[in-house]
């Protein structure tokens, strides 16, 4: 189900309660071992889950699959489901490549610049060091073909308060341009 953005009144946002981060983000894998070599013994987040099941919870679906989870430091997760046939995900043949990508974030940028030389190690392309002027970047494919990018903000509170402040009028200038 895709989410529309019709003109209607916005319920008051006090009522929501406030999420508080990050469970997990989760892509389809079509090899739940190389998927496991890659995030584990590679990007180095552990193992911490693994569900196998016949059918799906929220649905009732039959579809056996596995799902496998990678823990963060903070708790969170990137996972993954294989379904057994062997395919990754189809990237959307309209939507540049750079578009879609999973950015996980890194302590410092020393720690991007040592993940940038692991990876590169072990034969992965790796893009970047890019400077965005508020943090810098690397970016890479995963075996399933996600894009992924280790980022370091280089910046302080205080610039990024001022994005914050500026955010809504940013947005409605783009909104609002000629088309």
């Amino acid at each position: 189900m895709v989410a529309t953005h019709a003109k209607r009144k916005a319920p008051d946002v006090a009522t929501m309660p406030k999420i508080q981060g990050l469970n997990h983000w989760a892509y389809r894998c079509r090899d739940a071992e190389e998927t496991r070599h890659f995030y584990e013994d590679i990007l180095g987040l552990p193992l911490a889950c693994v569900i196998k099941a016949d059918t799906v919870p929220s649905t009732g679906e039959y579809c056996p699959y596995v799902h496998i989870f990678f823990e963060m430091a903070d708790g969170s997760f990137v996972a993954f489901f294989d379904l057994g046939d062997g395919k990754a995900t189809v990237p959307d043949p309209q939507t540049p490549a750079w578009v879609n990508h999973l950015a996980l974030q890194m302590a410092s940028l020393a720690d991007v610049e040592a993940a940038k030389k692991r990876l590169e190690d072990a034969g992965v392309e790796v893009l970047g060091v890019t400077d965005h002027g508020f943090l810098k970047s690397i970016y890479f494919f995963d075996p399933n073909g996600v894009r992924l990018e280790l980022t370091a903000y280089t910046t302080t509170p205080a610039v990024m308060q001022k994005k914050r402040e500026q955010a809504h009028a940013s947005l409605k200038a783009w909104t609002d341009r000629p088309r």
